[in-house]
């Protein structure tokens, strides 16, 4: 057989996690690039700073990432790096100004290292970007051989961050462990879809045992046990199921029900990704008859304060409204691999029995 090689995710998470810096990065030289969001940087790199103080390692370049995580940005940035001699590129923020950060170091031979500083998404630990055009709209995705070499997760940034960001986060882990279920159910996994499949475990379970209590923490800015846990599963156990299961297992109908509502004018400014993935879960749930498990999710978004509902979501349960929005569900590159067919009909009637669902 031809071999394969996995890498994982390694991290260090904690109030002090940055103390590890110079001990985990100066293998790898001393001259740092330093990519990032501006509130990014606001919130963490005077505390990075302190830490890299006679280390060694120091920030020869430094700059706002951009908008989007675009190719011209993720070149822009990798031609920086190269002119500034660079040994390493640190990427500081939210999802794209990661993956931005990702990018780069691909395009530029050098290793990278991540600094969440919300836990909206796990793109501190994946091996992708997800890329998009100059006017917004996506573009492709760019799969890497390996993710950042280190995450270095500061619990009291993500504290201080808004409690939203800790939310929608979340909402989409809890998405990866229905949807890696549904997508491989039936199929004979190997080894390492195995090994993702049982760790999405942690992307529900840890959720309904210290969620709320998370969220309620994050919103007095205390970096509690709970609010850890929490990002912990948005941030690490998401990363560590994309790395080892094959793509097909990674999203199914929640995203999907995502990438149709988002079709609706105005719908994507007012919800985050996260949320409107954690209704798609019930949608999930509703069409495959899970009603004990659709009762349950509900009951957790509820707790959460996520819409459960498209009435809250200010969006008509209408047949000839919602036409746009089923198609793309049905059709949507997220549904080629599950195991049974599903129509617009079956969505359409999932939705109101999420919608009717006390």
């Amino acid at each position: 057989m031809k071999s394969y090689t996995v890498y994982f995710a390694n991290y260090t998470i904690g109030e002090d996690a940055y103390d590890l810096v110079p001990e985990v990065c100066a293998p790898y030289g001393e001259r740092i690039l330093l990519i990032g969001g501006k509130k990014a940087f606001e919130a963490a790199e005077d505390l990075l700073g302190k830490a890299l103080e006679g280390s060694g390692l120091h920030i020869v370049g430094r700059g706002v990432f951009g908008e989007d995580c675009t190719p011209g940005n993720i070149e822009r940035w990798a031609s920086e790096a190269k002119e500034l001699k660079a040994d390493m590129i640190f990427g500081m923020g939210g999802g794209k100004a990661l993956d931005t950060a990702k990018g780069a170091a691909d395009r530029a031979g050098l290793p990278v290292f991540t600094f969440p500083t919300i836990a909206a998404t796990c793109a501190a630990t994946t091996a992708l970007s997800v890329v998009y055009k100059e006017d917004g709209n996506f573009d492709s995705f760019y799969f890497f051989e390996k993710p950042a070499r280190h995450c270095f997760i500061n619990t009291r940034v993500i504290a201080d961050a808004p409690w939203k960001y800790l939310r929608a986060g979340m909402g989409d882990t809890m998405g990866k462990f229905f949807e890696c279920h549904f997508a491989a159910r039936g199929d004979r996994l190997d080894h390492s879809s195995s090994l993702g499949r049982e760790i999405s475990n942690l992307c529900y379970g840890p959720l309904l045992e210290h969620g709320v209590q998370a969220l309620k923490d994050c919103r007095e800015n205390i970096a509690s046990y709970d609010l850890e846990q929490a990002v912990l599963a948005n941030i690490v156990s998401t990363g560590m199921v994309s790395l080892m299961v094959l793509d097909d297992y990674n999203c199914a109908i929640a995203h999907s029900v995502y990438y149709g509502l988002v079709l609706l004018p105005g719908f994507e400014e007012r919800y985050l990704h996260g949320d409107v993935v954690a209704y798609g879960v019930l949608v999930q749930l509703a069409v495959d008859k899970d009603t004990e498990r659709l009762k349950e999710a509900k009951g957790f978004l509820k707790e959460l304060g996520i819409p459960s509902t498209l009435k809250e979501m200010q969006v008509p349960l209408d047949r000839d409204y919602l036409k746009d929005v089923l198609k793309e569900t049905v059709s949507g590159p997220d549904m080629e691999h599950i195991p049974y067919p599903v129509t617009e009909d079956m969505i359409f009637e999932a939705m109101k029995v999420v919608e009717e669902l006390a």
